[in-house]
């Protein structure tokens, strides 16, 4: 996979396929007073992504409809492209999903790793996975 910047949007290749961020929606539902959400919608916005934001006061009930496991939940669910991404998860991350389009219910970051996208603090980055999960098990697709 190699990664390119232009005109502020994110572009992934994998092998022969590139997909670009510019132009795709993103829904975004999270908890009116999470400022972290923000910070990773703003992440999402300057790799390119149009955002749709919903506001919850209880993401519970919206995230197990969804199928989210609730060791793998944040404090924020979005959709896009028939995925769901739990948590805060890098804008390149979702690109790759979107463009292997593998058999799965979405990806995840559990909890708020400092570090991660909407969790820069300035402090020494956590260690996390992107967790690809769905009927089939999970699997890690990514790691920082």
């Amino acid at each position: 996979m190699s990664l390119a910047a232009g005109l502020g949007a994110s572009l992934v290749t994998i092998g022969s396929t590139s997909v670009s961020a510019s132009g795709t929606s993103i829904e975004v539902t999270r908890s009116p007073s999470c400022g972290c959400c923000s910070a990773w919608i703003a992440h999402l916005r300057r790799a390119g992504f149009s955002i749709e934001e919903k506001l919850l006061d209880d993401l519970t009930p919206f995230k197990a409809r969804l199928g989210v496991p609730d060791d793998l939940q944040s404090c924020h669910t979005a959709m896009v492209g028939g995925y769901v991404i739990e948590g805060h998860v890098p804008a390149q991350e979702i690109l790759r999903v979107l463009a292997q389009r593998p058999t799965a219910t979405g990806l995840a970051v559990a909890g708020m790793p400092i570090g991660s996208p909407g969790m820069e603090t300035g402090g020494p980055p956590d260690r996390y996975d992107v967790v690809l999960f769905g009927a089939r098990g999970r699997q890690i697709f990514a790691r920082y």
